[in-house]
């Protein structure tokens, strides 16, 4: 799936290998139908990583067919006899994290160190459904008649379309593909179009570890093509897709007519909510990682800042200072600690959002804009960036701007706060930081969120759901519920018994 060309490593002092992807179907990589490509840009050099095939739809009912053929043999499969092909995937993974992890920070534009900590986990994912898989039970229910039996019983759910976004394309792949493998169930993959290269290397993991073919397939190409073509299509009894919230209404409106189960993990805006009595400083830090994390490119990253009024000139003046500290640079060189933004689109989106709130009123601390300096003249920098004085009409309090901006506001009481974590649509996660655990618990059964952090600045746990409240989705990825989402309930009832 690669080659061995090379393009330079600016920032780096080597060259780089090209990267090149070909489309993955019933266990061969080949090219698209029509023979297209597409270019991958290292938004942090705007050189060249390499390409991928440019799927249409006969390459996707392709992949689909093949997922078809596969799913009978794979189903049939015990989870005793897949998870030791799972369970090489993920040490596969392991042993190629530094190729894969070095592709990932070129064509995303994270830190390599960030990248790391993605395969890593996304490897543990695996492994653990692997052995998850093995916990599946049935049920011998009482009956009403001495004469029967009934028996509860999950099977796979079928062929599923695991639709990957780009700011963690190897980790939320890993999300789709370890439950639903695990379960028994046959896989076609739309990576995104920005960030398909480590995508392709974690695929061919799975290939070298003995995985049938046609279990797992990927199809590269625009969303609005092979993307429709894999929710639409009688094959597909599942949708699996991590996407803005507009993107998740698209692809309900398309599974509509399929009755197509969906797990949708949609839009965020997350606020934290730091009490007086809180570690100020502890405070501080997580906020600022949570909110400048990726470039603030995570649907659970920090959006909105609550802080205690009395303590608040304090947080703000401290989370400036903190902001203005971090290492931006190119993802590969050692020591930076944030990278470019994917794109100019979110570059633009930031400064949009910071004007808006400038012109309502708010004020800048630290950053604000781009860096300045030789090494910043290409790529899609910005500085992380902490407003003051923001109010609740202002866009960066109200839409995700999914950019390194922290905007900070003060409350005076539990209720308040409660409000103002409440007062958006969206709905996937919130963190809160105070020394009362009376008062943590009651936010967290009041605040409208899939998932509440309580002194910690991440709600991701391998073995805990993840998922969102109100238009943040629905469904669950992860735990125990990540694998019952790919199976299907059936009732045996037996008569002529006793």
């Amino acid at each position: 799936m690669t080659t061995s060309k090379t393009t330079a490593g600016s920032g780096t002092g080597r060259q780089l290998p090209r990267v090149d992807a070909r489309l993955f179907i019933d266990g061969k990589w080949i090219e698209a139908e029509k023979g297209e490509r597409f270019e991958i840009t290292d938004p942090g050099t705007m050189e060249t990583v390499g390409s991928a095939s440019m799927g249409r739809r006969p390459d996707a009912v392709k992949a689909l067919e093949a997922a078809q053929q596969a799913f009978t043999a794979w189903s049939r499969q015990s989870a005793y006899e897949r998870g030791p092909i799972l369970r090489r995937a993920a040490e596969l993974i392991r042993q190629r994290e530094q190729e894969i992890g070095t592709t990932l920070t070129r064509e995303q534009g994270k830190p390599l160190v960030d990248s790391l900590k993605e395969i890593r986990f996304s490897a543990d994912v695996i492994e653990y459904y692997a052995e998850e898989a093995k916990r599946v039970r049935g049920e011998w229910i009482a009956t009403v008649s001495t004469s029967t039996r009934s028996i509860i019983m999950r099977q796979p759910i079928g062929v599923v379309a695991a639709i990957v976004p780009w700011n963690y394309p190897v980790d939320l792949l890993s999300w789709k593909i370890g439950p639903a493998l695990a379960a028994g169930c046959t896989v076609v993959v739309k990576p995104p179009r920005e960030t398909p290269l480590a995508v392709a290397q974690v695929i061919k993991c799975f290939e070298d570890a003995g995985l049938p073919a046609g279990a797992l397939n990927m199809v590269t190409g625009a969303g609005s093509e092979v993307g429709e073509e894999l929710i639409t299509h009688p094959i597909s009894r599942k949708i699996s897709i991590t996407g803005s919230t507009a993107t998740g209404r698209r692809v309900m409106e398309l599974a509509a007519s399929g009755l197509k189960r969906l797990t949708l993990e949609l839009g965020g805006h997350a606020p934290i909510v730091v009490f007086a009595d809180a570690d100020l400083q502890q405070a501080v830090t997580a906020t600022s990682r949570r909110s400048f994390s990726n470039m603030g490119q995570i649907c659970i990253s920090v959006n909105r800042v609550y802080v205690q009024d009395k303590i608040a000139e304090d947080f703000v003046d401290r989370l400036a200072a903190h902001a203005s500290s971090l290492k931006i640079g190119y993802g590969l060189v050692p020591g930076v600690e944030y990278g470019p933004m994917l794109n100019e689109k979110g570059r633009q989106t930031t400064r949009d959002h910071i004007k808006d709130a400038l012109d309502k009123g708010a004020s800048i601390l630290a950053g604000g804009h781009e860096p300045s300096g030789e090494e910043f003249k290409k790529g899609y920098y910005f500085l992380p960036t902490v407003l003051k004085g923001v109010t609740s009409e202002m866009k960066v309090m109200r839409e995700e701007t999914f950019g390194p901006v922290a905007p900070v506001a003060s409350f005076q009481d539990v209720e308040s706060a409660i409000s103002h974590a409440n007062s958006t649509r969206y709905g996937l996660a919130a963190y809160v930081y105070t020394k009362d655990l009376a008062r943590a618990l009651h936010l967290a059964e009041r605040i409208e969120a899939g998932g509440v952090g309580i002194n910690v600045n991440d709600v991701t746990e391998l073995g805990a759901p993840f998922g969102g409240w109100k238009e943040s989705g629905f469904g669950r990825e992860l735990g125990r519920e990540g694998l019952e989402s790919c199976l299907e309930i059936k009732h045996v009832r037996i008569g002529g018994v006793g």
